[in-house]
């Protein structure tokens, strides 16, 4: 199976016909590369809010509204694409209204209608300090066609309990957007720890250049990369694609999920299985005087 992750612009839209046609030239170009899954970035979806014009794009408030009441609409055409390609698509996240405040949401939709729904577990400090978002519903397993497949969004990435949760998972899919390369590290070491204590695939992608519309997003600075645990039958890097900083585009990866499960059963080490091997450990550290 061939695994694509985004590096991903966003423009500012004048129609919703720009966005179709954008969302579908994205699709049709991963899909016709051999692609089975799609991954696209965190809060790539913010782009939409540029159809309320540039002045609701601009504000941190309207703008998280803007983009929620698109959502739907934006489902629909990856839904249409998703079946017209046979693919599975982890839509770029974006904010989503709840009775109280709005969370980042993602959704992994699949050829056969069905959409999955993950929100962002941590905020980050300009998410729940500045802009009001939210953490939102438990990490999910989405059982699908193409395997078992978790999303943790960006930050999430970040947190190794919350990786573990996804334990069951063969693909974790990292949704990002970073402001710095100190960003962009912190989630791809965050990906690549995750692939190994877990024994699995992580797909990160990110958002990438400037969004000089909105107070949120700014410059962005990532690529795509598809990692893997440093095992038999795997790169001894742990990196089985990455592509050049800021270069809009697919990252491709061929995935043997056959493989994971060798890993898993029979691996140079076997991470996953000793997990459980930490227990009382962590709290067994003393302070020890060498004066």
């Amino acid at each position: 199976m061939k695994i694509a992750t985004a590096a991903y612009p966003l423009d500012v839209l004048t129609s919703w016909a720009q966005y179709e046609d954008k969302i579908a030239a994205w699709v049709a170009d991963a899909a016709i590369n051999g692609a089975k899954l799609l991954v696209f970035p965190e809060y790539g979806a913010m782009e939409l809010a540029t159809l309320a014009g540039v002045d609701v794009a601009a504000n941190l408030e309207a703008s998280l509204f803007a983009v929620s009441d698109r959502l739907a609409h934006a489902d629909n055409v990856h839904l249409k694409l998703a079946a017209e390609y046979g693919v599975h698509i982890v839509a770029a996240s974006g904010p989503a209204a709840t009775a109280t405040r709005p969370v980042n949401r993602a959704r992994l939709i699949t050829p056969s209608g069905m959409i999955g729904v993950q929100d962002k577990q941590i905020m980050t400090r300009f998410e729940r300090e500045i802009w009001g978002v939210q953490g939102g519903n438990a990490l999910q397993v989405f059982e699908t066609a193409i395997g078992k497949i978790g999303i943790l969004i960006c930050y999430d990435s970040e947190f190794p309990l919350l990786g573990r949760a996804l334990a069951d998972c063969d693909i974790i899919a990292v949704p990002s957007v970073t402001e710095a390369l100190a960003g962009y590290w912190r989630v791809r070491i965050g990906s690549m720890a995750r692939a190994l204590e877990n024994q699995c695939i992580t797909a990160m992608s990110s958002c990438v250049g400037p969004a000089d519309w909105s107070d949120a997003l700014g410059d962005s600075f990532g690529a795509g990369g598809v990692f893997c645990p440093p095992d038999v039958g795997f790169p001894p890097t742990g990196v089985l694609a990455e592509a050049q900083i800021n270069v809009p585009g697919w990252t491709y990866a061929e995935v043997d999920l056959t493989q994971i499960a060798r890993v898993r059963a029979d691996g140079v080490v076997l991470n996953r299985t000793h997990w459980a091997d930490q227990a009382g450990r962590d709290n067994a550290a003393i302070n020890v005087p060498l004066l």
